[in-house]
């Protein structure tokens, strides 16, 4: 039984801004600012990473609209090139999810941090009590079920639109901060270095579109409706991005930027003073915890689909018949997240970490669009969505990326290594793992 196309332009659009928007932009803008010397190469930056991140998802949509299949990274690594290549990739971008929640963890705890702890404690070793506390409190949630997870998931996401709201008003308010000193930074040109490392936040903020590749069978009138979608929701958040580092900007200039620690709460602080800070801290916060919970309740499911097709071990699929939790699972997930925030304790460091594997990830699925094109020749006249421009596309996707991935590797070799290892290892264990499946395993 084939996919019936349900969704219009308006669901794909909104499917687009939802996974694009997340919580890097309340940090990111700082990191950004510390790799550039002038306001041109700062926003140049956040243009250019979005041009690129939309020949990205435009790309995601074509493999997408070829191969609409559930699953989409693992099955399109598998098809295009080989299962043990596609665990190695998909064992990473398992690790990669627990990273990117203790980034966010990390995020958090600095919007806390001021609130709960004197000032004596408000440093590193504050930010990291406070992110593991965090996590283990809702692994503990977790443990009484999904029904719990999912009420306390409802809560969290009444408070982060309520942070959406005030933040927005917020930006839309920036125009009175006349009083506030900005600071103009010499117009030096920055070298080709500082301008990668700067796409390396900006990439992590635009990331969450490459999942268009799961919609291509889903769109009615894909052909029209996906790449139209897909470009009005890009630039939507281009410019959501642009209007609030536009606000981060007028406040406090490039220099200001780099020295500012929870961006949005500051800007709150500026323009409704200390209960505005306070406010927008805790929301910030509760939002951080609405992310992490979910990716609680989540990645564990993924790796029970992995061990049902054999690639993990079935310790991971198993279940507490009471709750429905896969508590090996869950465990092996937080014990990850925690493990990270142990002994990476800075937001720059795990980013490093995070996009070394997504920009690998992320270019190399995009290059399976060459294969499938040969593969599936017999839809170019079918009414599919097909790429305008290509090659060049996916080719100048694939070659920005991969320059990000050279300036990480040259600025933090180590981290480079460790992900390399990382590689190996999924490789190690995929192999290991069908040596040991018994082909007439029953019950």
């Amino acid at each position: 039984m084939g996919i019936t196309p349900k969704l219009n332009c308006f669901d794909l659009s909104m499917i687009v801004v939802s996974l694009v928007i997340g919580m890097g932009i309340f940090e990111t803008p700082a990191q950004v600012a510390h790799n550039v010397n002038n306001p041109y190469l700062y926003f140049g930056a956040w243009i250019f990473g979005g041009a690129i991140s939309v020949c990205g998802a435009l790309t995601f949509a074509e493999i997408g609209a070829r191969y609409p299949t559930t699953g989409g990274f693992y099955k399109v690594f598998s098809h295009c090139f080989h299962p043990a290549f596609a665990f190695m990739i998909n064992w990473i971008v398992v690790i990669s999810n627990a990273a990117s929640v203790a980034a966010v963890a990390l995020i958090g705890a600095e919007y806390l941090n001021p609130l709960l702890l004197p000032p004596d404690l408000q440093h590193s070793a504050g930010i990291k009590l406070i992110s593991i506390t965090s996590v283990l409190i809702l692994y503990g949630n977790n443990l009484f079920g999904i029904k719990m997870s999912s009420r306390a998931q409802n809560v969290f996401i009444v408070f982060k639109i309520g942070l959406i709201l005030v933040l927005c008003s917020s930006i839309f308010k920036s125009n009175t901060l006349g009083a506030v000193n900005i600071t103009h930074t010499s117009l030096v040109q920055n070298n080709i270095s500082g301008f990668g490392m700067s796409l390396v936040a900006v990439f992590f903020t635009y990331g969450g579109y490459q999942q268009t590749i799961n919609f291509g069978g889903d769109s009615i009138n894909a052909k029209r409706n996906l790449p139209k979608a897909i470009f009005i929701g890009m630039i939507t958040v281009i410019f959501l991005y642009l209007l609030i580092n536009f606000a981060y900007y007028r406040a406090w200039g490039i220099e200001g930027l780099r020295q500012k620690p929870a961006l949005a709460a500051t800007l709150a602080s500026a323009i409704f003073g200390d209960v505005g800070y306070k406010v927008i801290s805790l929301l910030m916060f509760i939002s951080v915890m609405a992310f992490i919970n979910v990716n609680i309740m989540s990645n564990p499911r993924v790796y029970y689909a992995m061990a049902e097709d054999g690639i993990l071990p079935q310790k991971f699929k198993q279940i507490n018949k009471t709750t429905q939790v896969q508590i090996f699972g869950l465990s092996f997930f937080v014990m990850s997240v925690i493990i990270i925030l142990l002994f990476i304790n800075s937001f720059q460091k795990i980013l490093n970490y995070v996009m070394f594997f997504d920009t690998i990830g992320l270019s190399t699925a995009a290059a399976s669009i060459f294969i499938l094109r040969k593969k599936t020749r017999h839809l170019d006249k079918t009414g599919i969505y097909t790429i305008k421009w290509y090659p060049a596309i996916p080719i100048l996707f694939i070659t920005t990326y991969w320059f990000v991935t050279i300036i990480i590797f040259i600025k933090n070799p180590i981290a480079a290594i460790i992900c390399v290892c990382a590689f190996i290892a999924g490789l190690i264990i995929y192999f290991i793992t069908k040596a040991n499946k018994k082909p007439n395993n029953c019950l």
